[in-house]
């Protein structure tokens, strides 16, 4: 990707057209009902496009349309080498045109378009490439049983998936669902979120390209509480995969039941802890990592670190470096390259990021940083890096996901407080420890409820290590091996001799 400037990017946006439609059987098809939406900018607040908005009948006809792609089998049927040509492919593809996919996840949700071309795109890609050379790469097992038998344990396709996918990383967490929900065989149906469909809406267009054959993958955009729930609820779904909010994967857990008892992989909310020891060598180094922590991506992150606990001795220290580095960040046009956070997704988030910082001063937070920023009609949903001190367990703020660039500055004596502090939390996703102490790091590693830990960093990671959380943070795993569990049924051959 040439390096473009701001006035290259603002002139590609101008000249960009949308997808609109549903995806279905391989073309762009209109909401049976004929009802759209309207996807915005959060940046100008002018409509982007209006939106197929699908409900229960489109979710009928493209779960149809994926049943039948598996049962023809060709797809579900080719051998692993041909379905790996096919994603390889796809990955060329959308390299080809990672600039103009980038730019339509900068316009439809705000990322500024420096994370969408140095994180999304590259970890899309990556993503694709890494899943498809990995299918054929799976062995099955044999079971060690007498000699008058043979016991073969093989991997499967399930059938049908149905994914249900968020608005902060759209093009990101459709792949992490897709790449390895098509390696493996399966057809998908994917509902991106209302707020954020139009990458996905091209990226099949880029699937068919690619050789996919009409059917596997299908698109609908529409609401959660009718499409999503719909695709939940369907009795020939056998998958639903989802990355979202807590609260409403506990929902998709009850429609489960109350259908097929589909499976139901849940990647849930996060409330990230990040512990900063006293014995930290490189307080600029912590204090950098935890600015990003927070503000990257305006805040909208699963594993945003919006807990920071430092230790007592060098809570001044810390807190001058943090300031500093939270300067970094400041608001602006998500098209300039130089601009390190854009708007909130919409009026509805800044809204309630602002009730939360509200909240925390209420409580008896101190303001360091940002605070409520005023909403002037027109000039985007922006808010500013907030940083708020004095803060403790006990608080709204602390303890429930906001999902935007709000900071707790929290204090603790000991490593024991530290652990106690951390693992108090509904949540389990991710959680980052500073320390040089190798053996401290690994003892308070072990003892964090978490599905990820960093130790002096945080985020970091490629498409070989797992991705997931525990308790209210979900199951499972996107990335890595691991991944493919979720998408494929392990079969018992028992063949008497």
């Amino acid at each position: 990707m040439a390096n473009k400037s701001y006035d290259d990017w603002k002139a590609q946006a101008a000249d960009l057209a949308f997808c609109n439609q549903a995806w279905i059987d391989g073309r762009f098809v209109p909401a049976i009902s004929g009802e759209t939406f309207a996807t915005v900018n959060p940046a100008t607040e002018q409509i982007l496009a209006e939106v197929a908005a699908c409900d229960s009948a489109d979710v009928d006809v493209a779960v149809h349309s994926a049943r039948a792609a598996f049962a023809r089998g060709d797809w579900s049927e080719r051998s692993p080498e041909q379905r790996k040509q096919v994603l390889l492919k796809l990955a060329d593809l959308i390299e080809q045109h990672q600039d103009e996919l980038a730019l339509l996840d900068t316009l439809d949700m705000g990322k500024s378009i420096a994370e969408s071309t140095g994180l999304d795109l590259p970890s899309s890609i990556g993503c694709w490439r890494w899943t498809a050379e990995a299918v054929d790469k799976i062995y099955g097992e044999i079971a060690p049983t007498g000699n008058d038998a043979l016991a073969l344990m093989s991997r499967e396709p399930i059938g049908v998936v149905g994914a249900i996918v968020p608005w902060n990383y759209p093009l990101m967490m459709a792949t992490w669902k897709l790449a390895p929900a098509l390696a493996a065989g399966n057809s998908v149906v994917l509902k991106p979120s209302e707020k954020s469909p139009l990458s996905v809406l091209r990226l099949a267009q880029l699937a068919q390209d690619a050789g996919l054959p009409d059917g596997v993958l299908n698109v609908l955009p529409g609401y959660g509480h009718t499409a999503g729930k719909a695709l939940a609820l369907h009795m020939d779904v056998d998958v639903l995969v989802f990355t979202g909010s807590t609260r409403v994967a506990g929902m998709l857990m009850e429609y489960a039941g109350q259908s097929n008892l589909k499976r139901v992989w849940l990647e849930a909310g996060g409330k990230s802890p990040n512990i900063i020891f006293d014995d930290c060598d490189d307080i600029a180094e912590a204090a950098a990592n935890a600015a990003a922590a927070i503000y990257s991506n305006q805040g909208e992150v699963c594993i945003a670190a919006s807990r920071l606990y430092v230790q007592k001795g060098i809570r001044d220290e810390f807190l001058a470096a943090l300031q500093g580095a939270a300067k970094a960040y400041r608001p602006g046009d998500p098209l300039d390259p130089a601009t390190t956070m854009g708007p909130l997704v919409d009026a509805a988030q800044l809204e309630s990021v602002n009730r939360y910082i509200a909240s925390g001063l209420d409580e008896g937070g101190t303001l360091v940083l940002g605070g409520v920023r005023e909403h002037r009609a027109g000039e985007g949903f922006y808010a500013q890096p907030t940083l708020i001190s004095d803060a403790h367990n006990g608080m709204t703020f602390v303890r429930e996901e906001i999902f935007g660039p709000v900071l707790a500055l929290c204090e603790f004596d000991t490593e024991e407080e530290a652990v106690r502090l951390a693992n108090d939390s509904v949540y389990g996703l991710g959680a980052c420890v500073w320390t040089s102490n190798l053996k401290r790091a690994h003892r308070v590693s072990r003892k964090i409820q978490s599905g990820m830990v960093w130790v002096n960093g945080w985020g970091d990671g490629d498409q070989s290590v797992a991705f997931g959380g525990v308790k209210g943070s979900g199951n499972g795993r996107d990335k890595s091996l691991h991944a493919l569990e979720k998408y494929t049924e392990l079969k018992t051959i028992w063949i008497r001799l």
